[in-house]
C-alpha cells in the first residue's frame, strides 16, 4: 500500500469514526437536556404530530423485554457491546470505494454506542422523541435510534443498489 493510499484510508476513517462520535455526543447532550427538562410520561407538544415525551426504556426496540425483571439489562448491554465491536471492525475493513456502506455503518456504530452508554450507566435508554397521528403514537425514540434507523435504511439501499447493478451470471449451455 502506498503512503498516499494509507493516508487516504486514515483520513476516511477519521471522518467516519468522527461522525459516529458526533452522533454519540449529540445523543448524550439531547438525553441529558431532555432528562433535566421533561417529566416522564407527560408529552410536551411541539408541532402537530410531534411531541417531546420522556421515557425510560429498559428493553430493546419498541420496549421489547422491558418488563423481563432486570436480567435483560446485561443481555442487551452484551449485545450492544458486541455489535459496537463488530461495527468498529467492519468499518475499518471496508474498502474506501464503499462510501454509502461506510456512512451506514458509521451511523449504526454511533447509535449503538449512544444507547450502550445509557444502558451501561443507568440500565435503561432515555427516549424523548415522540411522533404521533391522531390518537396513535409511534414508538418513542432518541437520536441514537434515529442514527440506527437511517444507517439500516442506507445499508438496505446499498444492498439493492448493488443487487440491481450486478448482472446475473450466464447459464452454461
Amino acid at each position: 500500500m502506498s503512503k498516499a493510499t494509507e493516508t487516504d484510508g486514515y483520513n476516511r476513517l477519521f471522518w467516519l469514526y468522527g461522525m459516529a462520535i458526533v452522533i454519540v455526543i449529540v445523543d448524550r447532550i439531547t438525553k441529558v437536556v431532555s432528562n433535566a427538562n421533561l417529566e416522564e410520561g407527560i408529552p410536551v407538544h411541539v408541532i402537530p404530530g410531534f411531541d417531546l415525551l420522556l421515557a425510560y426504556n429498559t428493553g430493546a426496540a419498541f420496549s421489547f423485554l422491558s418488563d423481563a425483571g432486570g436480567w435483560q439489562r446485561w443481555l442487551l448491554t452484551g449485545i450492544s457491546l458486541g455489535m459496537s465491536i463488530f461495527l468498529t471492525v467492519w468499518l475499518a475493513r471496508l474498502p474506501r470505494t464503499q462510501k454509502l456502506q461506510s456512512v451506514a455503518v458509521a451511523l449504526l456504530l454511533g447509535g449503538a454506542v449512544g444507547n450502550l452508554y445509557d444502558r451501561m450507566l443507568a440500565g435503561y435508554v432515555i427516549d424523548f422523541i415522540s411522533v404521533y397521528f391522531m390518537n396513535w403514537r409511534f414508538a418513542t425514540f432518541n437520536i441514537a435510534d434515529s442514527a440506527i434507523s437511517i444507517g439500516a435504511a442506507l445499508l438496505i439501499l446499498d444492498i439493492f443498489r448493488d443487487w440491481k447493478g450486478t448482472a446475473a451470471p450466464e447459464e452454461p449451455d
